[in-house]
């Protein structure tokens, strides 16, 4: 029988390769020849509609820019849908020069109070919700704002962060009041002078704090959302200490780097804290007794990174799951029974009607509707609209159970977290992980091939060096 030799081998291997390289590429090739046209990722679609929702939902697309471009296919907006999930109007924030959109407030007067940052600084204005148009504007010297609240007519708290001073070598994230009447700032309180370490949170000299969500309680207490510390605080306006915190540097058990908390208060007085704990990819309620806080509500299930969750006056929960594109209303039990899906990460949703997530102390709690305990989000599609299991949960679950569970679990949360602001918005999960694979495969295919074939490479070289003739010395 005739034996295969080195060079037949290594020509097989090389077919191989090749195949499968093309096999782990094909579904985004595929992706990519059949996708639609740029316009219809800019569009909204209902999903679950079982209980329409109570008036205007207002969502913030918080938009993708590198380099100073800006994604056509991602970007920042504002969408008001109706109960159904119609698309009533598109605010663009190209048309103020918005890069990025985070928080919105409704107010009293039933407009907008939006931030959004540019490449020099932040905008605050008001927008109206009627006419589109923008009745006032402040632009402020202030490079990353995430958050803001519209404290009466003419004051602005304000949450700032990625305020390193090279001249210093201080980080100054603070918080603000800045007022439009006299358009100097009121009340300024820095992280650095109340006991925050300059070895915990994020990089001192970039990202610090991360300072995401500023509220005002009860026109005296403000409570502050400190992603990288993974802590909420709640802070004394008079006298500037703090008073109460949620959370441990470093703790992820309790809340791992958590977005735009809401402030409740029991039947029986004890304060609450209802928040998107993000990287733990759930939402959950806290409540304050006895000096310590206990968990009293929690859902989990297919969540990825959401980055709002308010209780509505009827008990259920208006979350913003920010990686699975869509915003969603959840009854106490974990069940979705209004859903909105976005062609691109939302960060914040609120209900215009019900005015500031802040604003209303008659708001239930877990414990004033019976619902103590853990709950697993039930999606409630039919059968047929069932898509495949993203790479995240396929992956954890085919580790589930053995030695490598927790590290499995760690990657594809990572995965799923930092791979959507990567690919395009036409490829999937599935997709990008075949690309990714594929580009390890030939990294390593060259790697071997340059090992094998060292010593042919090394006298070719030589052979080369020793043929260049220079130019006698003068």
């Amino acid at each position: 029988m005739p034996r295969f030799s080195f060079s037949s081998r290594s020509q097989l291997y090389r077919i191989l390769v090749c195949t499968l390289v093309l096999l782990l590429i094909s579904p985004a090739v595929f992706s990519a020849i059949t996708h639609e046209p740029t316009a219809s990722y800019l569009e909204f679609s209902p999903g679950i509609i079982e209980q329409p929702a109570d008036g205007i939902t207002i969502v913030s697309i918080q938009g993708f820019h590198f380099e100073g471009k800006g994604s056509t296919k991602k970007p920042a907006r504002l969408v008001a849908v109706d109960s159904v999930g119609n698309v009533l109007w598109v605010h663009n924030g190209s048309s103020v020069g918005a890069r990025w959109f985070y928080d919105t407030d409704p107010l009293p007067n039933g407009n907008i109070f939006v931030v959004a940052t540019e490449p020099d600084g932040t905008l605050f204005y008001e927008l109206d919700s009627q006419a589109g148009k923008i009745n006032w504007l402040h632009r402020l010297p202030l490079i990353d704002t995430h958050d803001a609240d519209l404290i009466g007519d003419d004051r602005i708290l304000i949450a700032n962060m990625r305020n390193y001073n090279i001249s210093t070598n201080l980080n100054d994230d603070r918080l603000l009041i800045f007022n439009r009447t006299t358009e100097s700032f009121d009340w300024e309180w820095k992280f650095r002078d109340h006991g925050f370490q300059k070895s915990g949170g994020g990089k001192y000299s970039e990202d610090w704090t991360h300072v995401n969500d500023i509220d005002l309680i009860d026109e005296r207490y403000v409570m502050v959302s400190i992603r990288n510390f993974d802590q909420i605080i709640i802070i004394d306006l008079f006298s500037d200490e703090i008073v109460l915190t949620l959370g441990v540097d470093g703790q992820h058990d309790i809340i791992y780097e958590q977005h735009n908390p809401q402030y409740l208060l029991s039947s029986k007085n004890l304060p609450t804290i209802l928040v998107a704990d993000s990287e733990n990819d759930r939402i959950v309620e806290y409540e304050y007794s006895n000096n310590t806080w206990e968990q009293t509500w929690r859902l989990s299930g297919n969540l990825s990174w959401p980055r709002d969750a308010d209780r509505l006056p009827n008990g259920n929960t208006l979350i913003t799951d920010s990686l699975n594109h869509r915003v969603i209303e959840v009854t106490p039990l974990g069940k979705i029974v209004w859903e909105i899906r976005s062609p691109w990460g939302p960060y914040d949703a609120e209900r215009l009607s019900l005015g500031d997530e802040s604003s209303d102390s008659t708001l239930l709690t877990s414990r004033d509707m019976g619902v103590l305990g853990s709950y697993q989000l039930q999606d409630n599609h039919s059968e047929k609209d069932f898509k495949k299991p993203s790479f995240k949960n396929t992956l954890s679950s085919a580790f589930e159970g053995t030695f490598l569970d927790k590290h499995v679990t760690w990657f594809s949360t990572r995965w799923a977290h930092i791979s959507p602001w990567i690919y395009p918005v036409w490829m999937s999960d599935w997709d990008f992980a075949g690309v990714i694979s594929a580009i390890f495969i030939l990294f390593c295919w060259l790697s071997a091939e340059l090992i094998l074939r060292r010593k042919i490479i090394m006298v070719y070289a030589k052979h080369k060096l020793d043929n260049i003739s220079f130019p006698p010395r003068p």
